[in-house]
């Protein structure tokens, strides 16, 4: 019976595991939205282009409030960290990839006394455009 139990959960652990993209799958490069909480309590919007450059490393370019803010990210399982530039502050930042591709996380500059937070949520890509069909090659009435 212990072993069933084991078995049972061991499988259920392995579905569970399975069943959340991987982390190529979750973190992809493309257009993000942008949503968040400044040091301050203030919100924000904007958004974010990440750019797969290695196997676990990306840049990140976000444009928020007029600015834009470079930066570098690695993945490592399901957390995304990166470290940016903004206003001559560095900044560091840990997002969790989410099942459905959002990163969720947390955010500071170098001697800020708090966090930020934010959510970035991947815009989706438009559907190639599906190619005319070819003339007929003979008249149709």
């Amino acid at each position: 019976m212990m072993r069933r139990t084991l078995a049972t959960a061991f499988l259920a652990a392995s579905f569970g595991v399975l069943a959340m993209p991987q982390p190529a799958e979750a973190q992809r490069s493309g257009g993000y939205t942008v949503t968040g909480r400044n040091l301050d309590g203030t919100e924000y919007t904007g958004v974010a282009v990440l750019d797969q450059v290695g196997s676990a490393s990306f840049t990140i370019v976000w444009q928020v409030a007029g600015a834009a803010i470079n930066g570098v990210g690695m993945v490592s399982g399901h957390n995304f960290a990166v470290v940016y530039g903004a206003a001559n502050q560095p900044g560091i930042g840990i997002y969790n990839l989410q099942p459905d591709g959002r990163l969720v996380g947390t955010w500071t500059v170098v001697g800020a006394q708090g966090t930020g937070s934010e959510t970035l949520t991947p815009v989706a890509t438009p559907q190639a455009a599906t190619p005319p069909a070819p003339a007929p090659t003979t008249p149709t009435r």
